[in-house]
Parts: structure tokens; sequence; C-alpha cells
């Protein structure tokens, strides 16, 4: 089956990557294992990580990639397989799954989207920096451990206490 994405060279997009049984947390656990495979998956087939964020059971990130190449599939498929040989085998898996030979650790699909405009990214990396927050694993965005919020705040583009007012706590980030 062929999946609609928007495959744009250069283009700027925001993921959603989930674990198959959310109720695992296995991404931070294996945090360690998981930026090794994005580090190594990134020195093969470079891309520039705007924002990330982990938390236990899924991922979001705004990558772009380089200039001629729109081949997001391609690096998400390698990460995926490097964090799941690096995973004790112990998951469950599906019939459909043990007939392919897959592991259980991953979601199939995951959620991509184009980034449209300054304004679009600027909401994204929001909702990528408050997620840690609304899903209830923290009180403030700085307190996120795998959150790119730290390197925001490090250079400059956001104050530590961003996201602490009322107005922040609403969670209007995202696509409207």
């Amino acid at each position: 089956m062929r999946y609609r994405r928007a495959n744009v060279k250069g283009g700027t997009y925001f993921f959603t990557v989930n674990l198959a049984e959310r109720h695992l947390c296995l991404l931070t656990k294996y945090v360690d294992a998981l930026r090794e495979a994005v580090r190594s998956v990134k020195q093969r087939h470079p891309f520039y990580i705007d924002a990330f964020v982990v938390l236990p059971d899924h991922l979001h990130a705004i990558w772009t990639l380089p200039e001629q190449d729109a081949d997001f599939a391609t690096r998400w498929m390698l990460i995926k397989a490097q964090f799941s040989r690096r995973m004790p085998k112990n998951e469950h898996r599906s019939t459909s799954r043990k007939k392919k030979g897959e592991r259980g650790i991953w979601q199939r699909r995951y959620w991509e989207h184009m980034i449209r405009n300054d304004n679009d990214y600027a909401r994204h990396v929001d909702y990528i920096h408050f997620n840690p927050v609304k899903h209830g694993y923290v009180d403030h965005a700085v307190d996120g451990a795998w959150s790119s919020i730290h390197r925001y705040i490090a250079a400059g583009v956001i104050l530590p206490d961003w996201g602490w007012s009322d107005e922040t706590k609403t969670g209007e980030y995202g696509e409207r």
C-alpha cells in the first residue's frame, strides 16, 4: 500500500511515532539506545533535528531534510529497526508480524505533517516542548528530561519559565 505523503526535498516535517504497546515505557527506559539509533542514521542519512521530545511510549520530532532529499521514511525505518534490535525480545507480536518476521516494538505507521510556514513551525515546536506537561509527566516544560527545550533555553530562544502561564497551559499548539 502506498501512503500519501508530502515528499518535498529539503522540507521540514513534524512527526509523531508511537510504540505498538502504549503501556510500555521503552523509549525512556532505553533512551540511550534511541539516541544511538538516531545518531547512527543521521550520520549516514543527514537531517537537522529542529525539535524533539521523548516520552515513555511515543516521541515527537521536527526534522529538516537536506535540499535534495525528501526521504524521511527510510530514516524512520532505520531508526525503528536499530532501536528494535537493541530491545529484549519479549514483546507481544501478532500473527501478521510473526509471519513477516517483524518485531512488535513500534506501530507500523506514524504521523507526518509538512510544516507550511513560520507560524506552523512555531506552533509545532511549542507542541513538542509542552507535550511532557500535557501528558502529566512533569509540571513544567523545562522539567522534561528528553526534550530539545533545553537547547532552545541555552540558545536564548525561550526562557526557562516558558509554558508556566495559564495562557500556555491550554495546550493550544500544533495544527488548527
